[in-house]
Formats: C-alpha cells, sequence, structure tokens
C-alpha cells in the first residue's frame, strides 16, 4: 500500500506539521478507550476488580486488604515521624541547657578576672570581649531585636542557613488520610458493599467477566450510571431508584433494613470518556516546541 509523501518527508529545512505533531507540537486530543478508565467494580489502589470490597462515606472502594495495608503504613509513617520529632525537641533541650550552662560558666569565669586580675576586662551579656576595655555607651552591641532577626534570617551565608545545618522535623498530624480523596479517614468509617451479580441466565455466554446489576430495576451497572451505596447495610442501588424508593421509604430495598438519608453514598467511578457525560475533562497543560531546546511544557493561562 503507498504511503503519503508528507508523513515521510524528512530532508526539509524546515519542520512539517506532521513532523511537530510527532514531537508533541500543539494541542492533543484522545478519546480514552475501556482501558484507560477506571470501572465501577475497581479498587481505587490496585486498579483490579474488588475482593471484599469497602467504601469510605466519600464514595471511594477500595479492597479490604489493600486499604488494610495502606492504613497500617501511614500508621507505621506517623509512629516513625513521631519519634524523630520527640527525639528532635530533646535534642534541642539538651542543647538549651548546655548553652544556659556555658553562658553562667563564661560569666562567672569574666566575674572572676574582674575582680582579681590586674587589668579589668569587660564582657557584654553575649559573653564576648571588649578589646578596647570601653563599657558603655562607646561600645557598639546588637539588641535583641536585631539578634532575633540574624537569627531566622535565611541567607545562604549565615551557618544555620547552610545545607549542613540540621534539617528541623515538624510535628507530624496523627490523622490518616484517604489515599483517594485526601481527606481524613478512619477505619471505623469505612462499611463494606455488596454489588449484586447477574444470574446466570441473565448473562450471555459469552461474557466472562463478571456482571452487576441493580437489584431493583435489574439494569446493568455501569460508568454512564450514578451509584449509591447504603452504609447500614451496604447494598448498591441505582441512583434512579435511590431516590425514588429508599430516599422516601427510608428502607433497603434488599433486606427491608431502616436507612436513613445520610446513610446514602454516593459512589465514585471512573468516567466514560465523553466529554458530554464526565465533569473536570480540560486539560492541564499542552506541549509546544521551544525555541532552541526542542520540546517545551507551557501551562494554560486561568479562564476568567
Amino acid at each position: 500500500m503507498p504511503q503519503r509523501h508528507s508523513k515521510n518527508n524528512n530532508d526539509l529545512a524546515f519542520f512539517t506539521y506532521e513532523e511537530k505533531r510527532k514531537l508533541g507540537y500543539g494541542t492533543q486530543r484522545e478519546r480514552l478507550g475501556k482501558d484507560s478508565i477506571k470501572p465501577f467494580d475497581a479498587c481505587c489502589l490496585c486498579l483490579k476488580p474488588l475482593i471484599d470490597p469497602l467504601a469510605c462515606p466519600k464514595g471511594h472502594t477500595f479492597c479490604k486488604e489493600c486499604i488494610l495495608e495502606c492504613l497500617l503504613a501511614q500508621k507505621k509513617d506517623i509512629k516513625r515521624k513521631l519519634i524523630a520529632h520527640d527525639s528532635q525537641k530533646r535534642q534541642e533541650k539538651e542543647e538549651e541547657e548546655e548553652k544556659l550552662t556555658l553562658q553562667k560558666s563564661k560569666e562567672l569565669d569574666a566575674f572572676d578576672q574582674q575582680n582579681h586580675g590586674a587589668v579589668p576586662q569587660y564582657y557584654d551579656r553575649s559573653g564576648s570581649q571588649d578589646k578596647n576595655g570601653f563599657h558603655g555607651a562607646n561600645s557598639v552591641k546588637t539588641t535583641s531585636f536585631e539578634e532575633e532577626a540574624l537569627r531566622t534570617m535565611k541567607a545562604f551565608w549565615l551557618p544555620s542557613a547552610t545545607p549542613e545545618a540540621t534539617v528541623k522535623v515538624d510535628a507530624p498530624s496523627t490523622d490518616t488520610i484517604c489515599p483517594e480523596g485526601q481527606e481524613k479517614l478512619k477505619l471505623k468509617s469505612l462499611f463494606p458493599i455488596s454489588f449484586t451479580e447477574e444470574n446466570a441466565r441473565q448473562k450471555s455466554n459469552k461474557s466472562v467477566e463478571k456482571s452487576y446489576i441493580c437489584p431493583s430495576c435489574k439494569s446493568n451497572l455501569t460508568n454512564t450510571m450514578s451509584l449509591v451505596a447504603i452504609s447500614t447495610c451496604g447494598h448498591v442501588f441505582c441512583k434512579k431508584c435511590s431516590d425514588k424508593f429508599i430516599a422516601t421509604d427510608k428502607v433497603c430495598l434488599m433486606c427491608n433494613k431502616p436507612c436513613k438519608e445520610r446513610n446514602l453514598v454516593n459512589l465514585e467511578k471512573g468516567g466514560t470518556g465523553f466529554a458530554a457525560h464526565d465533569d473536570h475533562l480540560e486539560a492541564k497543560n499542552f506541549k509546544h516546541l521551544g525555541s532552541g531546546s526542542g520540546l517545551g511544557l507551557v501551562k494554560p493561562a486561568p479562564k476568567a
């Protein structure tokens, strides 16, 4: 089959549009396929089909083993940071006590030398000796405000601001966070969910993957549908059935367990790839050919 000459022409002194496009020039538009979108029944951590699924109050779903390992790793990291912070505070306290002891010893030595020495010598509060022997209005001293400013100044020529200076560890937060939504998450706030699997009679012989249905309207659950889980019993329904029956009757359609409006949790989904269905599809950055260096990266200007 003959090939297009414009796509294989590489002996020109300038870049063609096809060559620029291969380097990432211009706006790149691509519709995501099914393999690039997380299904509604996939774990947010391992991206595999859910095993013993648990959901957080914000609707993110996880495998039980994945979320427990994640929270345990966060607990260990918080414990390690707390130990490092406590050791740093202990070290700072020891250094402060050592400075006070050294300052007192300098003052005692200066007092003893001034009273028993042949020539009186004067020391200021910082412990430095005045070479000329002047003490009072003629001596230049830094005030406490200037000392504090010099101590907190971020300058590379100061010893405390050099890379060799000790890195201070801030007090860590003791709260575990959700790995997907980045909000506070506790183990007791997670609740198990259960999907209603399609019967073997209704399921086609060709389909190998598990397919789930809404137990009320018997429609197949997909990413195009908004799903609602009940935190008290864990059953999952479509949004239409939840608003029409569960929200009004205040009872689960599967187990007849009473529930309240706050027990209805909207489950997060991966999307469909269609702009008319999903939100927040605006690109964060785009590529262009930089002058002299080839490929660059520029962020778009915010909308007014």
